[in-house]
């Protein structure tokens, strides 16, 4: 029997977000609406196949599982708190590109980059920001974070997601302190080197968190709600430098800095109220507490048939001793694959070196300091606004169309931006006054691309591995993600602006050539995942026309037997 409901509001947005999937819903008894399906019924030829080259086919004859179930006031508040998990990832790569455009901060810490700054304004703008010191500042971080996600792969496995979400608070919070406090670049390196440890654990474990919590057919507008609160995280951090750069004294950077404690205080009391997810109890032998947990989040008391599918999943977990080593193994091809090349993927877009760097970007191509701060909100704003349009889109048009879409966007973005500064600057970077019409086509471009990745790399490359991965290996294959991911971002970050300076406006030549190839792997390459249950993934995968060789026919088979229901019911379970 299923609870009634305790909020209309809640059951609202569940409606809203049933529509926009293209799912029915039951307004009136003895009727539906289907907003796909009222055109051409769209929505039952997309249920009989679905066929693009890297999709899978699903024929209406052996339909995906459908869990019964609702999206609960209890799950939705859940998951808006773990997502706030994304906030300190989205404050620092906010904060970092504005602190280091701050001259007070650039005097006491980069006195090199300062007076090349300050200096003869015929200095090549390419090469003006260009320090390795300050590159290893902003970093530092990323390689803490790599480190970080590997261990905290044990920490979610063991000790459940939540618990890593909390670690990554506290230690948050102290990098926040220390950086706030600085008084030389070795205090500044420590405590980059404590945020970096802290996001680690905060992006290996939200995902998860938000996956398994999640009803599969609101999986990625929830899911997409981290990315969100990076966007968001980077708008508040623009903001906050827009204005501390203000502050008479030259002391507005430690306001920047020790800002950062504030979304680490948000993670760190959130988690501690935050409910393990049943995956999770279950894989810790809490097995009546798991069921009880699901029939609260799910809002029904039918919920047998997801709980024995965990428990069959969690079963076939237990028999892998060695997680990071069973990654290797064949089966596991394609998630491993997923787990490297989508986050390589994504930070070879080079969003990240324009939303941290956008400051020093924007005073590189002729900007004065407030107008650079000021067009770092206005693309931050445009990155958390266009985020809002994946969350309706994900479930609706799925993964791969805002992939595809996105790539496509980013590609004339980046080509329109490199002949406008390669017009401005030529080969020799000279400085020269910038129009104000030239100014604003430039950030309408650059806003331009924000939004294409904002909607489609942005929270799909956050998404997409976190629902892909088998129990057994969930766990190592989302820290390789976010290693990766850590990785990557470390080095472009480290190399931006050498090669900015090397390069020049070539650089952007460079990371278009990568959105082509990404896109292209997208197309051959990336099943669509929408509205799939979590556990039937090997479905996805057995069906797709190159990664099918690599699932063995058990796999599929327990995969199938939990569509029908058929998941092993444990003879005894306990709730230690």
């Amino acid at each position: 029997m299923d609870y009634p409901s305790p909020n209309l509001s809640v059951d609202l947005v569940g409606t809203l977000l049933d529509l926009l999937a293209g799912t029915p819903v039951d307004l009136v008894a003895g009727t539906s609406v289907d907003l796909i399906s009222i055109s051409f019924s769209l929505g039952e030829v997309g249920r009989v196949s679905e066929v693009m080259a890297g999709g899978f086919i699903s024929s209406a004859g052996n339909p995906m599982k459908e869990y019964p179930g609702r999206l609960t006031p209890f799950v939705l508040m859940a998951c808006i708190v773990a997502a706030m998990g994304g906030l300190i990832f989205g404050y620092d790569i906010g904060i970092s590109g504005g602190v280091t455009s701050m001259a007070p901060f650039l005097k006491k810490f980069f006195p090199s980059v300062y007076r090349k700054e300050e200096g003869d304004t015929s200095t090549n703008q390419y090469c003006k920001f260009d320090s390795q010191i300050l590159t290893m500042f902003t970093s530092s971080l990323y390689l803490a974070a790599l480190v970080a996600s590997i261990l905290a792969s044990w920490i979610t496995r063991k000790l459940g997601r939540k618990a890593s979400m909390l670690a990554g608070g506290v230690v948050f919070l102290g990098g926040a302190a220390i950086n706030g406090a600085a008084g030389n670049v070795a205090m500044l390196i420590v405590g980059r080197i404590l945020l970096g440890i802290g996001i680690g654990f905060a992006n290996q474990s939200v995902p998860l968190y938000l996956s398994e919590m999640a009803p599969y057919r609101y999986r990625g507008a929830l899911n997409i709600g981290f990315q969100l609160s990076i966007t968001i995280g980077i708008l508040a951090a623009n903001l906050v430098n827009y204005f501390t750069a203000k502050i008479e004294g030259g002391w507005g950077w430690r306001v920047s800095l020790a800002g950062a404690a504030v979304p680490a205080l948000i993670i760190t009391i959130g988690s501690l109220f935050l409910p393990n997810t049943p995956n999770s109890m279950i894989e810790r032998n809490q097995a009546e507490k798991a069921r009880e947990m699901l029939r609260r989040i799910r809002g029904t008391k039918d919920v047998n048939h997801e709980f024995n599918d965990l428990v069959a999943a969690s079963e076939a977990s237990r028999k892998v001793e060695h997680p990071w080593r069973n990654l290797l193994e064949r089966k596991y091809r394609p998630h491993l694959t997923m787990a490297i090349l989508i986050p390589f993927f994504q930070q070879l877009t080079g969003i990240n070196v324009v939303m941290f760097y956008a400051p020093v970007l924007f005073q590189t191509i002729g900007f004065g300091s407030n107008a650079s701060l000021m067009s770092a909100v206005i693309t931050g704003l445009v990155n958390a606004a266009a985020t809002i349009v994946s969350i309706y889109g994900s479930d609706k048009w799925g993964r791969r169309s805002l992939f595809l879409e996105g790539g496509a966007q980013m590609l004339i973005s980046q080509i329109m931006v490199t002949i406008l500064i390669a017009l401005q600057f030529g080969l020799d970077g000279q400085a020269t006054d910038i129009p104000q019409w030239y100014a604003i086509l430039v950030v309408a471009f650059i806003c331009l691309y924000v939004a294409a990745y904002a909607w489609s790399w942005g929270p799909l490359g956050w998404l997409v591995p976190s629902e892909i991965f088998p129990l057994e290996i969930r766990s190592a294959a989302q820290s390789i993600n976010v290693s990766v991911n850590m990785l990557f971002t470390f080095a472009v970050a480290q190399v931006f602006l050498p090669m900015l300076c090397h390069l020049k406006f070539g650089l952007f030549v460079f990371f278009a050539c990568f959105v082509v190839a990404m896109t292209i792997f997208v197309y051959f390459f990336v099943p669509e995942t929408k509205n799939i249950p979590i556990e039937e993934m090997s479905r996805v995968w057995k069906q797709h026309w190159y990664w099918a060789k690599f699932i063995p026919d058990q796999d599929l088979n327990r995969s199938l037997e939990m569509a029908n229901g058929a998941g092993k019911q444990p003879s005894t379970a306990t709730a230690p």
